[in-house]
């Protein structure tokens, strides 16, 4: 989906954040000299989250194909274009840090967490997906598939505010389309069923979780707030606010109260509530 730029009463949520960043990264180069550099380098040297984002994956990603100052220029031609890039990093780091026990900071998931950095090389590679620029996308997808073992085609569409913890695994196909506040865990498939051509992958509504190992194939539809349990495959449509878990998944308890990707609760109903 194409990212809208905030309102200007969000913008400075951005500021807010990057100013969090800059002052945790100041206090753990004081007290670890040796992370000096890498803070510097991705961190202390920059003036705004878009800027450093683009900076820090280049880098990540360098390699004897593509260089990072290529990269670098590339990712910065997309946020300049698009500045909702830049502005869907910012949700994506505070959702992170919202939901995921591990992300005791806001500087450390954008450092260091492979599937927020996966992400967001995503939102450049869909950008140059858009523009008509496929081949650099695949280059870029590869690389990330490559670096991170996270395979997103650059044509798949993700809203804002998306935790993909973890990451390792993850494969999303080409017309699958990621709502806003969603959680994925690792070595989730959202993928197809077989050879089909067209629309073939998920749809994931607001609001949902998707446990780990869990395979949602086909053009099938999560319904907003829905949870997928851990290790299920998931070949029909799952009702809003509703559990599924097992192979093939079934509904199981109660529906659901609020959205199951803000609450991260991967506890399931005991089995005899099956629907």
């Amino acid at each position: 989906m194409d990212i809208v730029p905030l309102a200007d009463p969000l913008l400075s949520l951005s500021q807010e954040t990057w100013a969090t960043v800059l002052a945790e990264a100041e206090a753990v180069a004081a007290a670890e000299p040796i992370l000096w550099p890498s803070l510097e380098a991705s961190v202390l040297r920059h003036s705004n989250i878009g800027e450093a984002i683009a900076d820090h994956l280049s880098r990540k990603l360098a390699c004897p194909e593509l260089s990072a100052q290529a990269l670098a220029d590339l990712f910065a031609e997309a946020i300049e274009d698009e500045p909702g890039i830049a502005e869907a990093a910012v949700i994506d780091l505070r959702a992170i840090r919202d939901r995921d026990p591990a992300a005791a900071d806001l500087m450390s998931p954008f450092l260091w967490f492979k599937g927020y950095l996966s992400l967001q090389t995503h939102r450049m590679s869909h950008w140059l997906w858009r523009h008509g620029r496929r081949h650099v996308a695949r280059q870029i997808q590869s690389r990330v598939s490559e670096r991170f073992a996270v395979d997103i085609h650059p044509a798949a569409r993700f809203g804002r505010g998306i935790l993909i913890d973890h990451g390792t695994g993850l494969v999303v196909g080409e017309t699958a389309v990621v709502e806003n506040e969603v959680s994925i865990l690792q070595a989730v498939t959202l993928g197809g069923t077989g050879k089909e051509c067209g629309d073939r992958h998920p749809k994931i509504r607001h609001g949902v979780l998707i446990g780990a190992g869990a395979k949602v194939l086909g053009n099938i539809e999560v319904g907003e707030g829905a949870k997928i349990g851990a290790g299920s495959i998931v070949l029909d449509d799952v009702e809003p606010y509703t559990t599924v878990v097992g192979n093939p998944a079934r509904p199981v308890g109660e529906k659901l109260h609020g959205l199951a990707a803000l609450t991260m609760d991967h506890r399931l109903p005991p089995p005899e509530y099956v629907i």
